[in-house]
């Protein structure tokens, strides 16, 4: 039996490169993403869906990018389009942390909190024939390069998520993966992750998810 596996996130998901300049938009080869990575080291019997947005938010329409940024809508299309799945991995929240949502780390923790209230809602468990979470809590930001602006203040805020989103973890019972742990950001624009660090991630994730 195959077990099937929904990462749900942003760029990071997506694979999206570091950025050079601010209109970049180049992505990591598949075998260069963390989900395909993850999918690599389960092995056989595993299926692993990338659902990955660049600009996604736990909890926030973006001005700029558009209302379907907002997580909340995404993550309800995707449970919907893509059940049964056995596995649901949640990285998101560094989006959150942009200077203009004005978010605190609690802020965007809640955000979380919403997303892992939606997974858990009995009626969508009972449509997938139950599933477990894993919340992946994103490596801080540094701010710098071509879209530093969009980020002031942020690394403060995401040095503050790992604690809030293990405790939001173990309040639903999900699992959790610090991958600032694991990984650190490309120095080149403070937020995305070069093709090493991807594969990293992915078999870190990997060993979660067998965890759980």
């Amino acid at each position: 039996m195959t077990r099937t596996v929904l990462c749900f996130g942003d760029s990071n998901t997506h694979g999206t490169m570091p950025m050079e300049t601010l209109t970049s938009s180049r992505r990591h080869a598949p075998e260069d993403r963390w989900p395909r990575a993850a999918e690599a080291a389960l092995g056989a019997g595993w299926q692993v869906i990338e659902e990955g947005l660049p600009g996604r938010t736990a909890q926030f329409p973006d001005p700029v990018m558009g209302d379907h940024m907002d997580g909340r809508m995404g993550l309800r299309i995707a449970l919907a389009s893509h059940r049964p799945v056995d596995v649901l991995a949640i990285m998101l929240g560094t989006n959150d942390t942009k200077a203009m949502f004005g978010a605190d780390a609690r802020r965007v923790a809640a955000g979380l909190a919403g997303l892992l209230a939606m997974a858990n809602d009995v009626m969508v468990q009972e449509a997938h024939g139950g599933f477990r979470v894993l919340l992946i809590c994103p490596p801080p930001v540094l701010e710098q390069g071509p879209i530093a602006r969009q980020f002031a203040g942020a690394r403060e805020t995401s040095l503050a998520l790992p604690p809030l989103l293990r405790d939001l973890a173990a309040t639903w019972g999900a699992g959790f993966l610090d991958a600032g742990s694991v990984i650190e950001v490309s120095p080149v624009d403070g937020v995305h992750f070069d093709a090493e660090a991807q594969r990293s991630l992915g078999r870190a994730v990997a060993g979660a998810i067998e965890a759980l």
